[in-house]
């Protein structure tokens, strides 16, 4: 049995979730959070991931949200995200991680998010009692 932790996009929320399900996944937890990843050093990425920002910002304080992407890009502020939780047995991570990363994959070339496999001990199913591989 093994964990998998994805970290996504707010906006990738439902295609990660319609994934999972095509992909056969037993079941899943999501959870909003908030953090950030390494930073990118690369000034071309950043420019254009701020023009773009920009572009699609639709309010008249220009400034507040020029200063709002620039903390998003130089560290100093957190990006909302959602984390998902998935158990899964074994056989199963290759296609649920690929399916994560089909839906997530954008061309930004920057924050498209983590995921994490961990082995994991046990699960137990409350319900009735199962353990093992018949919890999942």
């Amino acid at each position: 049995m093994k964990e998998i932790i994805a970290i996504v996009r707010m906006n990738k929320t439902n295609a990660t979730k319609k994934a999972l399900v095509e992909c056969g996944a037993a079941g899943f937890t999501a959870t909003k959070v908030s953090g950030r990843g390494r930073l990118v050093e690369d000034a071309t990425v950043i420019a254009a991931r701020k023009a773009d920002l920009m572009r699609l910002a639709e309010t008249e304080d220009l400034l507040e949200t020029e200063m709002l992407i620039d903390g998003f890009l130089d560290g100093t502020r957190f990006f909302p995200r959602r984390i998902f939780s998935v158990v899964a047995h074994d056989a199963d991570v290759p296609k649920i991680v690929a399916a994560i990363t089909k839906a997530n994959k954008t061309s930004y070339q920057v924050g498209d998010g983590k995921i994490f496999v961990t082995p994991l001990v046990d699960a137990y199913r409350v319900r009735t009692g199962e353990s093992g591989d018949a919890a999942i």
